[in-house]
């Protein structure tokens, strides 16, 4: 382990005693936003695709830079979390963006690390974060996984489970990533703690320290969340992706062993019973895919109406708002059809 991580002794973080830790708590959500600690909207955002789009290609960057050895892009990776920060400000369409499954072939990683740092973001933004500490965030968010672009192609593409000696590789990869990061020696509060401890777990039964969750880091905790989320409901292929509120399910059984409760209710507040992409069934008989959310109206949301009550699949969607629609309702989801 120690040659897959430069050597150790002290450069090894993982060897170096821990700083204490950031006044940072997680208060319980309210499900709603906590405004009081975050600047103001900017009066008008930038096209969340765009954005996202921009993000992809700056993910790539970062992989050519971790798979050339170079001083990690941080000044332009500094600058995208502070649009992150002001596009979740002014609404939720990126962050439902990174709610959607990774491009047919994509660089799984990248997209991971995308979607992961959106969703991170706006979870610390929930909880309370102030501008500096949201930063912070976002920036171990976007770099927590770059050491598994250091690990064999071909452990990261295999299909069956992995032998004893591949998991003991794979647990490698988050001191590879603050190895790494300690090298571009990239200055930001509570990084290389938060990159490192992104896989510990709160009884202990996390990677590489076994620490227990008094030990980690806030920052880790929202990354080990948001990490979890994001590989259920968008898993390396060929795995079967999970919906949101599927994804929600899985981890809500496992809250008392992995993660704060708060966490939990703080993803919660943000991932709609029905979210975006949802195939659901109405009242009428009528299909329909969710394409917003109403977070008023948490059981209403916008739907495009695909096929009539007969199962016939309409010349065109027919957008339906069912705040605004009182007699009609979804009576059940439906597992995703190629979406």
């Amino acid at each position: 382990m120690r040659d897959l991580i430069g050597g150790g002794g002290e450069g090894d973080p993982a060897k170096k005693p821990l700083p204490s830790r950031p006044d940072v708590r997680f208060p319980a959500a309210s499900g709603g936003r906590a405004e009081a600690a975050r600047p103001a909207a900017p009066a008008v955002g930038e096209d969340p695709g765009a954005l996202f789009t921009e993000l992809h290609v700056l993910m790539a960057e970062l992989h050519d830079a971790v798979s050339r050895g170079a001083s990690l892009p941080i000044g332009p990776l500094e600058a995208m979390v502070g649009r992150v920060i002001q596009a979740l400000e002014h609404g939720s369409d990126l962050f439902w963006l990174a709610n959607n499954p990774a491009p047919p072939g994509a660089d799984y990683v990248a997209s991971h690390l995308a979607s992961a740092g959106v969703l991170a973001v706006r979870i610390g933004a929930d909880l309370g974060y102030d501008r500096p500490q949201l930063v912070d965030l976002g920036v171990a968010a976007f770099l927590f996984d770059v050491g598994v672009w250091k690990l064999p192609a071909g452990l990261l593409a295999k299909a069956d489970a992995l032998t004893a000696d591949e998991q003991a590789l794979y647990h490698s990869h988050p001191r590879l990533s603050a190895e790494f990061i300690r090298r571009s020696d990239v200055q930001r509060d509570g990084l290389l703690e938060a990159v490192l401890e992104h896989h510990e777990r709160e009884q202990g039964q996390g990677y590489p320290q076994g620490l227990p969750g008094s030990a980690i880091h806030p920052h880790a905790k929202i990354l080990g969340l948001v990490d979890t989320y994001t590989r259920l409901t968008s898993p390396r292929p060929p795995q079967a992706r999970l919906l949101p509120h599927e994804a929600i399910r899985e981890i809500v059984r496992s809250k008392h062993e992995s993660f704060p409760s708060a966490l939990i209710k703080a993803l919660l507040s943000e991932i709609s019973v029905f979210p975006p992409r949802t195939l659901v069934r109405l009242n009428t008989g009528e299909v329909g895919r969710v394409v917003g959310v109403n977070r008023n109206h948490p059981l209403r949301p916008k739907v495009e109406i695909l096929s009539d009550s007969k199962g016939n699949r309409l010349p065109a969607p027919k957008l339906v708002d069912l705040s605004e629609a009182p007699f009609l309702y979804i009576t059940a989801p439906l597992q995703e059809a190629g979406a």
